[in-house]
C-alpha cells in the first residue's frame, strides 16, 4: 500500500520559515506528478507546488513563488515544501500527494497524506 505522511508543520510568526517533510512509502516515483495542496477554511483545496518527472521545473502558485521551494530527495522517497517567508494568508491545511496528472488538478491525484496545519500569525 503507498503511504505518504507528513511531518514539520505547526506555527510559525510571519517572515519566519518552516519545512515540511513528506515521507512515501509503497511508492514509486514514476511519470506522475508529485505535489504540495493546501486548504484553508472556507476555501478549496489548492496547488502549492508540483513536480512532474522529466518536466524543467517545478511549478508554483503564483502566491508563493519566491517564497516556497519544492524538492525531492528519491533516495530517501521523501519531498519537502520549504517555506521561506510565510504570511497569515498562508495559514491552511497543507497536504502532499502523488499520481496526479495533470499536476495543478486535486482530483487527479491517487494518493494524499493525512494532512499537516500550518498557521502562520
Amino acid at each position: 500500500d503507498v503511504q505518504l505522511v507528513e511531518s514539520g508543520g505547526g506555527s510559525v510568526q510571519a517572515g519566519g520559515s518552516l519545512r515540511l517533510v513528506c515521507a512515501a512509502s509503497g511508492y514509486t516515483y514514476s511519470r506522475n506528478c508529485m505535489g504540495w495542496f493546501r486548504q484553508a477554511p472556507g476555501k478549496e483545496r489548492e496547488r502549492v507546488a508540483s513536480i512532474y518527472p522529466g518536466a524543467g521545473s517545478p511549478v508554483y502558485a503564483d502566491s508563493v513563488k519566491g517564497r516556497f521551494t519544492i524538492s525531492q530527495d528519491n533516495a530517501k522517497n521523501t519531498m519537502y515544501l520549504q517555506m521561506n517567508s510565510p504570511k497569515p494568508e498562508d495559514t491552511a491545511v497543507y497536504y502532499c500527494a502523488a499520481g496526479g496528472w495533470p499536476c495543478y488538478l486535486p482530483s487527479t491525484y491517487n494518493y494524499w497524506g493525512q494532512g499537516t496545519q500550518v498557521t502562520v500569525s
